[in-house]
Order: C-alpha cells, then sequence, then structure tokens
C-alpha cells in the first residue's frame, strides 16, 4: 500500500475550494497525456529476522536498522510502511533497464546495511506468519487506522503485513490505438486479474492457507469500493475518475494539533457543499487522493497495484519487464487487449477488483484455464517485445524462466509456498485443521 509519506503542511493552500474547481483539477492532474517514455517501480518489501524470519522483530531493532538506512545514499527514495515495511520507490527512468539498474543497485545497498543488523528483505505479498502491528504511530496512520477498521480488520493487514511490486507507466497518447491512454486504462483494469493471478504470492496467514492464492487482494477487496474500488469503465478515464475522487468517502479531516478528525460516510463532493467541519482546500484533495486505493491509480501516470511482493532477490523484476512490455510495445500492447478482451465478460460490467474476474484471480490464480490462456499469450507477446524494449538477455532469460516454471504448468508463487507448507504438515504427524475456509475466518475476521 502507499499513501502521503509526510503528515503535509495544513497551513498550505488554505483556500477552499469548491466541487467544480475540483473536478476540473482532478481532470486536469490525472492523466499526462503523451507518447509513452517514462517507466517506475514501488517495491514494498517486508522486514524479518536473517536466519529465524518467524521471530518477531522488535520495534527498536527496526529503528535502529533504519536509522543506519537513513544514512547511505540511494537513488530512488526510500520510506517505512504503517507496519515497518520498506518501500523503495525509483525515480521515473527512461528505459527498462535503467529502472531495473538503479533499483537494483539501492537494494543491494539496503540489503547489506540490514544484514549488519541481522535483518533481511522477504517478498511475500502477505506476512506468512506474523499478526498485524503497527511500527508508525502518526496521526495519519491513527487516523487511517480507524477508518478502515469499520470495514472490519482486513486493513490493519493492509497497513502493516502486506507488500507489493508497483509498476508505474506513462498515461500515454491523447489520440487512439494502442498507446492511446483510452485504451491504456481499459487494458490496465483488465490485464490487472491476469497479472493478479500470474504472479500470486500471498496465500497463508498465521502459517495457515487462506483459500485464496493472493490473500493479499483479497483483503483489498475487503476493505471495500469506497475505498480500494475502482471508477466504472463505461466513459471518459477523465470524468470517471474525477467522479470517483468527489464521490468516494474522505478518510480524515487533518488538523494543525491533535488528533485527526475520521468522519464516516462523508465524501469529498459532500465535504465540499457542506463545508462542514471546515471547507476542504487544495491541500484536502491533494491529500484525499493519496487515500484510494484502487488498482490502477491515476497519478499522472499510471500506478498498477495489483501484483503481490515476489520471492527473491530478483524477483520483482519480472512483473516490472512483462508489464513494461505490454504496455510500452505497441505490438504487444495490442496483443495483450486482444489475449484479455473476452475476459471483460467475466467483469459483469461491475468496477474492479469487486468483481467475479478480479475475484477468481486471487482465489484460483492461473488453475482458471481463461486466466492462463490469457497469461501464456500475454508472456508470449512480452517476451517478442522485450528485445524491442531494450531489455538485455539477462532480464529476458528471466521472463523466459519464469514462463516456463509457472505459466506453462498454471501455477504460481503462491503454490510453492503451499507446497512446502504440506510438506511441513506431512513431516508432523498427527497434523490436522479445519478447512481453509475456517481458517480464513479465524485469521483474517477475528
Amino acid at each position: 500500500m502507499s499513501d502521503s509519506k509526510s503528515d503535509g503542511d495544513c497551513t498550505n493552500h488554505r483556500t477552499a475550494v469548491t466541487e467544480a474547481e475540483v473536478e476540473a483539477l482532478v481532470r486536469g492532474i490525472c492523466f499526462k497525456t503523451g507518447p509513452p517514455r517514462a517507466l517506475g517501480v514501488e517495491l514494498e518489501w517486508l522486514v524479518h529476522e536473517l536466519r529465524a524470519p518467524q521471530l518477531p522483530v522488535t520495534p527498536e531493532r527496526l529503528e535502529a536498522a533504519y536509522a543506519a538506512l537513513r544514512a547511505v545514499p540511494l537513488r530512488s527514495p526510500l520510506t517505512v510502511e504503517p507496519g515497518g515495511q520498506l518501500e523503495l520507490s525509483s525515480l521515473p527512468a527512461p528505459s527498462l533497464m535503467e529502472c531495473v539498474r538503479t533499483v537494483s543497485a539501492d537494494l543491494d545497498t539496503v540489503r547489506t546495511v540490514l544484514a549488519e543488523d541481522g535483518l533481511t528483505l522477504v517478498g511475500i505479498g502477505h506476512d506468512p506468519w506474523h499478526t498485524p502491528r503497527r511500527f508508525l504511530h502518526e496521526p495519519r496512520y491513527d487516523a487511517m487506522e480507524m477508518c478502515l477498521d469499520r470495514t472490519g480488520p482486513a486493513g490493519r493487514h493492509m497497513m502493516c503485513t502486506s507488500a507489493s511490486v508497483q509498476v508505474c507507466v506513462d498515461a500515454g497518447h491523447e489520440e487512439p490505438g494502442p498507446l492511446g491512454h483510452v485504451r491504456r486504462w481499459w487494458l490496465a483494469h483488465h490485464l490487472g486479474p491476469v497479472l493478479v493471478a500470474a504472479f500470486a504470492n500471498s496465500p497463508l496467514i498465521g502459517h495457515e492457507p487462506t483459500g485464496w492464492l493472493s490473500t493479499r487482494q483479497l483483503l483489498w477487496m475487503e476493505i471495500g469500493a469506497g475505498r480500494a474500488g475502482a471508477p466504472p469503465l463505461d466513459g471518459g478515464p477523465r470524468a470517471a475518475w474525477a467522479r470517483h475522487v468527489l464521490d468516494s468517502p474522505v478518510m480524515c479531516v487533518r488538523q494543525d494539533g491533535g488528533p485527526w478528525e475520521v468522519p464516516e460516510g462523508l465524501t469529498f463532493r459532500q465535504w465540499t457543499r457542506s463545508g462542514s467541519p471546515r471547507p476542504p482546500t487544495r491541500a484536502d484533495l491533494d491529500y484525499h487522493l493519496t487515500t484510494l486505493f484502487p488498482p490502477v491509480r491515476p497519478r499522472g501516470h499510471m500506478e498498477l497495484r495489483m501484483i503481490d511482493a515476489q520471492p527473491g532477490e530478483d524477483g520483482w523484476i519480472v512483473p516490472l519487464a512483462v508489464t513494461a512490455a505490454l504496455f510500452d510495445d505497441p505490438e504487444a500492447a495490442e496483443t495483450a487487449y486482444r489475449s484479455v478482451k473476452p475476459l471483460a465478460e467475466r467483469s459483469m460490467n461491475r468496477p474492479a477488483p469487486h468483481n467475479p474476474l478480479w475475484t477468481d484471480a486471487a482465489r484460483h490464480g492461473l488453475a482458471d484455464p481463461e486466466l492462463r490462456e490469457a497469461a501464456a499469450v500475454c508472456f508470449a507477446a512480452a517476451l517478442e517485445a522485450l528485445p524491442r524494449i531494450g531489455a538485455t538477455a539477462e532480464v529476458i532469460g528471466a521472463v523466459a524462466a519464469y514462463r516456463d516454471r509457472y505459466v506453462a504448468r498454471g501455477r504460481c508463487p503462491a503454490d510453492d509456498l503451499l507446497d512446502r507448507r504440506r510438506a511441513m504438515d506431512a513431516s508432523r504427524p498427527g497434523r490436522t485443521g479445519g478447512t481453509p475456509t475456517d481458517r480464513r475466518r479465524k485469521d483474517i475476521r477475528t
């Protein structure tokens, strides 16, 4: 997950904004159109004990390690998530390989510093061992926790025990076609389930199967459509997103001192009309935009937020490379569009991720025949496109190896975790337990 990384200056932009001004502002900033030129990635990591990941890491050890990290130079901004996860966010890169080289070098530095404190980065979509525990105690996270608790415990899991690979691509051309922003917006929402299924890597909570291959995606759905849903795709992207922003609930009203107010059921549109508890400002709008967590978030560019964190030191490179190829190479983009178009019927005209297509992707992964077929076509198109966008033989080889190990076999990294879990059960005589659904209710909903 990602939200604003500072409390913000509540004294800035004090002039109140009207409903019409908000709509015009959002329409103007959500899609910066033009030829796709830049690429970025935001990597969230769980931080575990190097030799015994099942053991909790104390807040004091995390703080000491993060203080050491703040003293080393990195090209990519490094921030801390509410549960102590680390997020490394690349600067916009002019090419796939520039992005890979820069982020890889920064990760090497981060791992070296953490290893000196006996800690390591772990790429899993949801922590399989530890319960949610907040590391950061700041007004915005206090307010976020209070707001998300209203829909159940899923919000705390998302804040404190989840991690992802978020790929950022340019919005695209103003003109129609494979690289046009309208097509890319549509493609992101229908390719998204394929990416969920192909890279699902979060089947466990409390070291027990949940019955879902991407439990992280399940948790996003349980947070609710107002906070984590996408707008309908039946109109232009700018108008649809502006309406969505106005009609989404306000997470909090920031204060210069003391706790932030957490209104219930107040949309930003209602706030502009009522002016209560105080009139909203441009700064409030900017902050409101950071508290919406749809699977595809327009921020001038498009932020694809549906991919689980990946195993291994370099596992993140494969979803980055595949996504870059499918969005920025015209031929691959057209192939991807045609391959996922039949899947659109399964969305039943309901916004992502709260529709059957996204649910099936999170629950079944590539065991779903249609998602598996679409993933196979998309990976083949990406492999053909990667040389055209400058990928090295090493990156192409990593994508091909992933295709052979997972996509061609209808598997994903979550299946490996479940295999290891079953092997552990088999080695412990007398091991019993409830069904995956029973365990999910126990671990998530209580």
